[in-house]
């Protein structure tokens, strides 16, 4: 098998800008749009939007690669990184480590990349891990770096990357290419053109024992941060996530060739998917904002938690209606407290009931009649 690197005219890709150009030109629109949408809410509520932008994003990038994280120990980690009250528990190294890294990679958006950054990124992804030769440095092992599956014995080869002795040529490279491109570069590239290229490069190189895969997303959202002139956080991870296999196979179909006009449609489609998600988060999560700030200092205990937990599924939540059995089950309330906390939600605006009897169920009453759908229900 040949792959891409070992090919005459590596790493100089091809493909059509044409056929891009209508895609380039929504990211950018859409782009503007979402900053428009953003400006009317506060700053302490803006930072509770990207908090939790930024967990849902370092859990999905992590999940990806089959590692699961705790949200509460991401989510307190990051409040801590932004100054704001957070819990005492203690963090595990792994949730503590993508936090940082997110939150790096949002602060320093526009600082050229090196390779003591894309180091950094490493010592953050790899905290805690005692099973690599190499943390924070590039790989240097003899044996081939391949991505495998199937079984141990006989393993189907999806991709070897250049050897490490390859690696830093093959990185300062890269880092050149990166600068280039930039915006105020030489031969700057459209965004999502750029970001496709940045993520398909890297991963091509595979610099790193483990963690390559994270990075070169987090490289996906630099890219597009430095596009629009802001820092961003897109729910690239989040798409991706939704058909895993489907991301794994457009790669791998442009992992032996310099034509790569599949993957940077592929990877502009998921990125304009993304930027659309994350408009819709930003929208439930300032109708969520709107909401509490109403109804602060009306919700008992128990309501609050039930409310809490509603919220916390986001758009991808579930479906069904909350159901005073369910109402129940959350809080421990008796039927008859229940009966009366669930009017008074009702009465207050919090929710909203559908059906009768024993078959009435609630949803959260927001603002925007999309965001008060079937998606913000709760079913346990």
């Amino acid at each position: 098998m040949t792959w891409n690197w070992q090919q005459p005219d590596w790493p100089h890709f091809r493909w059509d800008a044409a056929e891009l150009a209508a895609l380039e030109a929504r990211f950018l629109q859409n782009a503007g749009e979402r900053i428009g949408s953003i400006k009317h809410v506060d700053r302490d509520d803006r930072i509770a939007i990207l908090i939790d932008m930024m967990t849902g994003e370092a859990l999905k990038t992590s999940e990806i690669e089959g590692e699961l994280l705790d949200r509460e120990s991401v989510q307190s980690s990051l409040r801590r990184h932004f100054g704001l009250q957070a819990d005492q528990r203690r963090i595990p190294p792994a949730e503590a480590g993508i936090a940082e890294m997110v939150v790096d990679l949002y602060r320093g958006f526009a600082e050229p990349l090196s390779h003591e950054t894309l180091h950094r990124w490493h010592r953050m992804i790899a905290n805690g891990r005692t099973d690599l030769k190499q943390i924070g440095a590039y790989r240097t092992h003899a044996t081939p770096m391949q991505v495998v599956s199937g079984y141990l014995h006989k393993p189907k080869v999806h991709f070897e990357a250049p050897p490490s002795d390859a690696v830093p040529q093959e990185m300062d490279a890269f880092l050149t290419w990166f600068a280039d491109s930039a915006p105020d570069g030489a031969h700057s590239l459209p965004a999502l053109t750029r970001a496709g290229l940045a993520h398909l490069h890297f991963v091509s190189i595979h610099p790193y024992e483990d963690g390559n895969g994270r990075i070169a997303r987090a490289l996906a959202e630099k890219v597009l941060a430095q596009a629009i002139g802001q820092p961003s956080v897109l729910a690239l991870s989040h798409v991706i996530l939704r058909k895993r296999a489907r991301y794994y196979d457009v790669l791998e179909a442009n992992n032996k060739h310099m034509a790569v006009a599949g993957w940077l449609t592929y990877f502009a489609q998921i990125s304009l998917a993304a930027q659309a998600h994350a408009q819709r988060l930003i929208d439930f999560l300032v109708a969520k904002t709107k909401l509490y700030d109403r109804v602060r200092d009306q919700l008992n205990e128990r309501q609050a938690r039930a409310v809490a937990r509603m919220f916390r599924e986001g758009l991808d939540g579930f479906t069904g209606g909350l159901s005073a059995a369910n109402y129940i089950s959350i809080t421990g309330a008796s039927r008859a407290t229940t009966t009366r906390d669930l009017a008074d939600l009702v009465e207050k605006g919090v929710l909203a009931a559908t059906g009768t009897l024993k078959s009435t169920r609630y949803a959260l009453n927001l603002d925007d009649p999309v965001l008060s759908g079937g998606d913000t229900t709760l079913e346990i």
